[in-house]
């Protein structure tokens, strides 16, 4: 699981986020580009790797193949989905703290 020593790196956020709804590689390059406004933009060398990392660690899930579909799907799981809600904790917390100080 992530805790608030593991920070998540942003394009694994956004594509933990992207996989709220499930999505085939493509989908998934296109929605987290969306989701940050064009800032982050992932390759497909970055995002396939990156995939094999979440499904070893099984925070996301490769969805069963639909009959004549090359395309591969992937959806969060229910422990991808806590690590999700963790880091978006975290990352509340950080800006919580910010806007304390710097709004003094």
């Amino acid at each position: 699981m992530n805790n608030s020593n593991n920070a998540l790196t942003e394009a694994v956020y956004y594509i933990l986020l992207a996989l709220i709804e499930p999505l085939h590689g493509y989908g998934i390059m296109q929605r987290t580009a969306q989701l940050s406004k064009g800032r982050l933009v992932i390759s497909a060398g970055t995002l396939y790797g990156a995939l094999s990392t979440l499904l070893e660690k099984d925070w996301i899930e490769q969805m069963e193949a639909v009959a004549d579909s090359r395309k591969k799907e992937y959806r969060i799981t229910p422990i991808g989905r806590v690590v999700l809600e963790q880091e978006l904790s975290r990352l509340e917390e950080l800006v919580k703290n910010g806007v304390q100080i710097l709004k003094q």
